[in-house]
């Protein structure tokens, strides 16, 4: 069956979004990659969940998680492939190569802001897997998670502005980006050092794989988005490989990295409904009391020191 996504949206002709079109936009070919990507999506979302149920329900936050990553995902890209989620913005750099070079009254390039929107959602939750795993305190957590979203939403803006001050969001959003793999690359593998040496080890691979990939995307973008070098199937592509490797193969990795990890000794508490509140209550009192002889509540978790944790309703 031929894919007709692309003539079915049409607005009022291929690539058109309030009354203007893209001369410089996806073919069939760049519509069949972005359904291919949304299967693999919505396959891997089945497989972490399914993969759920082999764990009690109080060991399940990073299934649920990574699955949610996946799912986001798998939207962004069926949205894509219908072409939609995107609007036309006149190119900064003209070229001669006729897939980015348009016509001589059109040089619009299709922008798809639903991948910003995807990626809005799902890198903080790749942090939140990554950030977990390694302990971090919630502080540390949410600042990581605030500049993530910082280099998200500057990419997004760069590449609707249709002048030379895109590359100013550009470089903002580098340094956001920067300081997130500060972060994830030494604060948090310190941290991960100190819980052990599975921890450790699961981290290292899970964080090394995903800073490694998000060095790529400014490639990405600077070739697409910004430089208007590239044709949009290819853009496609680019970002898909990333996407897959970001998403899928880090979820394989981090999910199987914590087969035997306890949540317990990340600091995360989770009581499960089924638990009865008093049981429950009086064995953290109980920990709780133990540790008050250290002053003011303090427990030691892996050499780092946080706050005692409250125990947390399960998901």
């Amino acid at each position: 069956m031929a894919n007709g996504a692309i003539v079915a949206n049409e607005h009022p002709a291929p690539h058109g979004v309030n009354g203007q079109t893209s001369a410089i936009g996806i073919t069939t070919h760049g519509s069949n990659w972005y359904w291919a990507v949304t299967a693999v999506m919505t396959v891997s979302t089945f497989a972490f969940i399914g993969l759920s149920f082999t764990k009690p329900r109080t060991h399940r936050i990073f299934h649920y998680i990574t699955a949610a990553i996946t799912l986001v995902a798998a939207i962004a890209y069926f949205t894509m492939g219908a072409d939609l989620g995107q609007t036309p913005i006149e190119v900064e750099f003209k070229r001669s190569d006729s897939k980015v070079s348009g016509t001589a009254t059109n040089q619009n390039r299709e922008i798809f802001y639903v991948r910003y929107i995807d990626w809005t959602i799902t890198t903080p939750l790749l942090l939140l897997d990554l950030l977990l795993t390694a302990g971090m305190p919630w502080p540390t957590v949410l600042y990581t998670i605030l500049l993530d979203e910082v280099m998200i939403i500057t990419g997004l803006v760069g590449a609707l502005v249709q002048s030379s001050y895109k590359w100013a969001y550009f470089v903002f959003g580098c340094v956001a980006f920067f300081w997130v793999a500060w972060t994830v690359t030494f604060t948090a593998r310190k941290h991960a050092i100190g819980l052990g040496t599975d921890i450790s080890k699961t981290y290292t691979i899970c964080g090394v794989w995903t800073i490694f990939l998000w060095f790529l995307y400014p490639i990405a973008w600077g070739l697409s988005e910004g430089g208007n070098v590239i044709a949009p199937d290819s853009e496609g592509v680019f970002y898909g490989i990333l996407d897959l490797m970001a998403k899928p193969v880090f979820g394989a990795l981090l999910l199987w990295g914590h087969r035997n990890i306890d949540p317990a000794r990340l600091g995360l508490h989770i009581r499960d409904y089924d638990d009865d509140p008093a049981t429950t209550s009086g064995t953290h009192a109980a920990h709780h009391g133990e540790k008050g002889n250290k002053g003011d509540g303090a427990v030691t978790n892996g050499g780092t020191n946080t706050a005692a944790p409250a125990t947390t309703e399960n998901v």
